[in-house]
C-alpha cells in the first residue's frame, strides 16, 4: 500500500491486446498487484490515475484491449508489483506487447543536483506475451521501429533492408537459444525419439 508522502511517482503506460472471451473478473485479478499496491479494495476502486487527466486503467470489452495510463504514488518495492503484472498478463494476453513504466524522484531538486545526488528517476520497458515468441516479436518490432527511424535521418528508408535482416538474425538465434534451453532434459518425443522443439512457444515472424 502505498502512502501520500511517497518519494515517487509511477506511472504505467501500455495498450494490451486481451485474448477474446477474457471477462471482467479476470481482467480484475490479473491487474490486481497494481489496485492493491494503490491501496484500492477492487479494480473500479484503484483503476483512477492520480491525476485527472489520465484515463488510468480501462479495459475495452469490444476491442479486447487493456489501456494502461495510470500513476500510482509508491517506492521502489513497486519493481515487484511489475514483475507479478507481467506473469498474469502473459496468460491473458492475445499478443505480444510493451509496457512503459516510469519512476520520478518528486523529492529530488536542484538543490540536490548540485551537490551532487543521484536521482532515482528510472525507465523500463516490459513485455508481454501469451508465449515467447510472441514476446520477442514485441522486442523485435520496437527495435526495428527505434533503429529505422534514427537512420531514417541520414538513409532513405530502402536503404535500410540490411539492417533489418541483421536484426532478425540476432532475434533468429535469440529465439534459437531459448528453444534449446527449453529443450535441455526433457525426454524423446514420440515412438521415434524425435527431437521436436517443445515448450518454445510459436517462433516470430520475419526470423528466419
Amino acid at each position: 500500500m502505498t502512502q501520500d508522502n511517497a518519494a515517487l511517482e509511477i506511472h504505467v503506460h501500455g495498450d494490451v491486446p486481451i485474448k477474446t472471451g477474457t471477462d471482467t473478473a479476470a481482467i480484475q485479478e490479473a491487474l490486481k498487484p497494481l489496485w492493491r499496491y494503490a491501496g484500492a479494495r477492487s479494480l473500479a476502486e484503484g483503476a483512477i490515475s492520480l491525476y485527472e487527466e489520465e484515463p488510468g486503467i480501462r479495459f475495452d470489452p469490444v476491442t479486447s484491449r487493456l489501456h494502461l495510463c495510470w500513476t500510482v504514488r509508491g517506492d521502489e518495492d513497486f519493481r515487484l508489483v511489475m514483475d507479478d503484472l507481467c506473469m498474469n498478463l502473459n496468460e491473458l494476453s492475445a499478443a505480444g506487447t510493451q509496457i512503459e513504466v516510469t519512476f520520478y524522484d518528486t523529492e529530488f531538486d536542484d538543490e540536490d543536483e548540485a551537490n551532487g545526488a543521484e536521482s532515482r528517476d528510472d525507465f523500463v520497458m516490459l513485455f508481454v506475451g501469451p508465449d515467447p515468441g510472441a514476446i520477442m516479436q514485441a522486442q523485435r518490432d520496437l527495435l526495428v521501429h527505434d533503429v529505422v527511424n534514427m537512420m531514417e535521418r541520414h538513409f532513405d528508408g530502402a536503404e535500410l533492408s540490411g539492417v533489418v535482416a541483421e536484426i532478425d538474425k540476432l532475434f533468429g538465434l535469440r529465439f534459437d537459444s531459448l528453444v534449446s534451453s527449453l529443450d535441455i532434459g526433457k525426454p524423446p518425443r514420440g515412438p521415434g525419439g524425435g527431437n521436436g522443439h517443445g515448450g518454445g512457444g510459436r517462433r516470430p515472424r520475419h526470423l528466419h
